[in-house]
């Protein structure tokens, strides 16, 4: 025999010893499953929890507005009440305020939208004494600006009266929010 010597050495191990190194594509595919799963579950969710929070802002803008209504109208008493938010709001770099520029609320909520609802005075009645005509009733509305996206109800508020929603999203209120 002439000098073939089968090559002694170690022998590379690929049973339970052999570190790994990294993921397998099997278990990447597993957590990438579980993430898709967790986030079709959350963004409803998150969508729904939006609403509400737009429809929490839109009431608390509503009792802000006529908090301001009730300012208005025993500031300039022969006025009465504000028919337009621009009358409510104002610059306070324009000079005092003005029965036209109250400065009473804020930039955002005078544009008449925030948080995806569209807020406006209505149905402002009027009663005329000594050829002087004054302002004594008005509505306010907050409807979503998307229904279905922005909000789900409407909310409507008569002067001094109750807070009501529209399930439909529109100002037609009959239901008492509590």
């Amino acid at each position: 025999m002439s000098g073939i010597v089968p090559s002694i050495g170690k022998r590379r191990s690929i049973g339970p010893d052999r570190k790994k190194n990294g993921f397998t594509l099997m278990e990447l595919l597993i957590v990438i499953s579980i993430i898709l799963i967790l986030m079709l579950v959350a963004i409803p969710t998150a969508g729904k929890i939006r609403k509400h929070a737009n429809e929490l802002s839109a009431q608390k803008s509503l009792q802000t507005i006529e908090q301001a209504e009730s300012m208005y109208e025993s500031t300039y008493p022969t006025n009465g009440y504000a028919c337009t938010l621009t009358a409510l709001s104002g610059d306070n770099s324009a000079g005092p305020p003005s029965a036209t520029s109250a400065q009473i609320i804020n930039g955002e909520l005078a544009t008449g939208i925030k948080s995806g609802y569209l807020f406006n005075i209505t149905n402002c009645t009027k009663s005329t004494a000594n050829n002087t005509e004054r302002v004594t009733g008005y509505t306010l509305t907050a409807v979503p600006a998307t229904v279905g996206r922005t909000g789900d109800r409407g909310f409507c508020l008569e002067s001094g009266g109750v807070l009501k929603a529209d399930a439909a999203g529109g100002s037609n209120c009959t239901i008492s929010v509590q």
